[in-house]
């Protein structure tokens, strides 16, 4: 009702699946996932004439404001805006117990750290881009956000950045998290040129 058709689309390297399909994305935490998320999109337009091609979002949380982040950097041909929520920007300041069992050991694999580096992207951003993050978040610190936003400033690429004070890694609060949805559906409107009828 809001104008948008959503995809919901767990690629490779979602755990729950199977040991080999979290496995696919060893030593690279951004390509297999990306493009599992455009496969699906692609799918979709094939059974769904009436998707907008020329304006598509992406939007998530955690890994997937990685995910959000990530696509409109290397992919603004396909994702048109992006919402990207406690993002992890740098691997190298994320759990080493979740992110070595992925990356290895980021003395011994430097390159796998470094390709999958937002701020190293910071450049390509072509697309808007809003980033939120909880000041109080003990699981992706908010020093994320602060470094992409700092590298995108320094590469004169326009973003926008949403500080939560007192919060952590989700929005436990239901008022805060509905108004924060709100939020993020008015970007995307704006951004993407969707009126309140969900048209241009």
């Amino acid at each position: 009702d809001q104008g948008f058709a959503v995809i919901v689309s767990d690629g490779r390297g979602t755990p729950g699946r199977s040991p080999a399909f979290e496995r696919e994305v060893y030593g690279d935490l951004a390509t297999a996932a990306l493009e599992d998320q455009i496969t699906a999109l692609s799918a979709a337009a094939e059974i769904y004439e009436r998707l907008d091609l020329d304006r598509v979002g992406i939007r998530g949380w955690s890994f997937g404001g990685y995910l959000a982040a990530l696509a409109v950097l290397r992919r603004p041909d396909i994702f048109h805006a992006a919402v990207a929520g406690a993002p992890v920007t740098d691997w190298e300041l994320y759990d080493t117990h979740y992110t070595e069992r992925y990356l290895g050991h980021p003395l011994e694999t430097p390159e796998n750290y470094k390709n999958t580096n937002l701020c190293n992207e910071a450049h390509k951003l072509e697309s808007p881009l809003l980033l939120i993050h909880g000041l109080a978040d003990d699981n992706v610190v908010a020093a994320h956000t602060f470094q992409l936003s700092q590298a995108l400033l320094e590469a004169g690429k326009p973003h926008e950045v949403l500080p939560l004070s007192g919060v952590t890694h989700m929005t436990p609060q239901e008022t805060v998290a509905e108004n924060l949805l709100r939020v993020q559906l008015r970007f995307l409107k704006k951004s993407l040129g969707i009126d309140d009828e969900g048209d241009k």
